[in-house]
């Protein structure tokens, strides 16, 4: 019997970008908050997935990574900023990428994560505030501590610009 290919149906980027709930700055970004946005937004579909984020991963992904809306930045500005969450095997990620009104991409950055390194775990925490400025603390421990080594931490920041840039 032959098979028939699927169709999958193509979104609007506004169907897309509705998936993202708008927020007021500050949010902090940790290991755990995935959970506060799992608790109040679905999943994103596979066709969504497959139009508007594999696109943009350069890692790709698997048939057990999942993608989460978190939320979109709410302000003024020419272009939408969207936060998604990236569930993969020990690596675990938020994505912060910056759109033109009609989709086309402008910048993406991976601002917090978790991610197994061998015998330790690599952690990444962030802060984006009112200014769009992105406070990033970074540092390792051994696996199942949750105390980080102090000689692996170092804080950086990004900064979302007025034309959307993320620098």
């Amino acid at each position: 019997m032959e098979k028939i290919p699927v169709l999958l149906p193509k979104h609007t980027f506004a169907e897309f970008v509705a998936k993202f709930p708008a927020v007021t700055m500050p949010v902090t970004l940790g290991e755990d908050t995935h959970f506060i946005f799992s608790a109040e937004n679905d999943i994103l579909p596979e066709p969504m997935i497959e139009q508007f984020i594999l696109p943009l991963d350069p890692d790709g992904a698997d048939e057990f990574t999942e993608y989460l809306p978190c939320f979109g930045i709410e302000f003024e500005a020419p272009f939408l900023a969207l936060v998604w969450w990236k569930a993969g095997l020990l690596n675990y990620e938020y994505h912060l990428a910056t759109f033109t009104p009609t989709g086309q991409l402008i910048g993406r950055k991976v601002i917090a994560f978790t991610r197994g390194e061998g015998e330790a775990l690599r952690r990444a925490v962030c802060t984006i505030d009112e200014d769009l400025v992105i406070f990033v603390a970074e540092g390792a421990s051994k696996a199942g501590d949750d105390y980080m080594d102090p000689t692996t931490s170092k804080m950086y920041e990004y900064e979302i610009m007025s034309n959307g840039d993320i620098v």
